[in-house]
């Protein structure tokens, strides 16, 4: 994820010390932001597909059942992709219309979401991009028109509590450090880990292990807690914290949210590394989603 796609989420910041009235309408502003990036047509509502793919043999792409990897939407018959020195290279069906960047597409390299900007295929209300997941490659399919989109029923939140947003210690690592961070599919996915995240909570010390995306900030924190599989969702939910300051950390659960894969069985989420399973019970952010 760059440091475009996480503009929502870091948005809508007021200062410590500002006006209950101010510091609830900048965390409504936050979860509006985060509802209109999950609605949009490109949003993770509007995933319809996963398929992974063999990097060795040519692959033909439809949503034909005939073809080796069957779409739930678009052409009977698509195209092809086959690998070229361990590239994935993509050529259009007779007929299919297909275009990159809004211009006709017959054939060509695809770049994976590894790159800066990944080859994005659309046809019709649909697209799809080849994704890297660990030593894994497929393809990310999405349909404006996917039910999951379609049928959106709005996400429910704990009230707003500021005593949430905690002014916490930053412990950065006295040498750079990284963590392996399982995915819901099974792959392992390596973070860059700059430091810890240290709070005190109803008495006790809490940490949580901070992760960074690119050697961007602010921090990316998966987390577990108490409330996990009850009142929220089994597996984690995910926050931005920082970036820190002169050895101090704010962590805002109050935007705490939901992963993609509570939403769409084609997400690759990564699920919380050792350490980030708290011992407490965060009632702050988002609720579990009723589909």
């Amino acid at each position: 994820m760059n440091k475009s796609q996480l503009l929502p989420f870091i948005l809508c910041a007021v200062p410590l010390g500002a006006s209950a009235g101010e510091y609830q309408t900048s965390i409504d502003a936050w979860h509006q932001q985060r509802v209109e990036r999950l609605t949009a047509p490109a949003g993770w509502l509007s995933l319809v597909g996963l398929h992974w793919l063999t990097p060795t043999a040519s692959q033909t792409i439809g949503s034909d059942a005939t073809n080796t990897v069957q779409l739930a939407v678009g052409p009977a018959k698509l195209g092809t992709i086959a690998w070229i020195a361990g590239q994935a290279n993509f050529t259009a069906a007779s007929g299919a219309e297909v275009t990159v960047d809004g211009v006709p597409f017959q054939n060509g390299p695809l770049l994976d979401d590894a790159n800066e900007k990944p080859t994005l295929l659309r046809f019709g209300s649909a697209s799809l991009v080849l994704i890297e997941r660990g030593d894994r490659v497929g393809l990310r399919v999405r349909d404006e028109n996917a039910a999951t989109r379609t049928g959106f029923k709005g996400i429910e939140r704990f009230p707003v509590d500021e005593s949430w947003r905690i002014d916490a210690q930053w412990v950065p690592h006295a040498t750079a450090q990284t963590i392996e961070v399982a995915t819901m599919v099974g792959t392992l996915e390596s973070y860059a880990n700059p430091g810890v995240i240290r709070f005190e909570r109803d008495g006790k010390t809490h940490t949580l292990q901070a992760l960074a995306e690119k050697g961007s900030e602010p921090f990316f924190i998966i987390f577990a807690d108490r409330t996990s599989g009850k009142e929220t969702y089994g597996m984690a939910r995910y926050l931005y914290a920082g970036p820190p300051q002169d050895g101090r950390i704010e962590i805002d659960f109050n935007k705490a949210y939901n992963p993609p894969c509570v939403f769409t069985d084609y997400a690759t989420c990564p699920m919380p590394p050792e350490g980030n399973r708290l011992d407490l019970a965060v009632r702050a952010g988002e609720l579990k989603y009723a589909k």
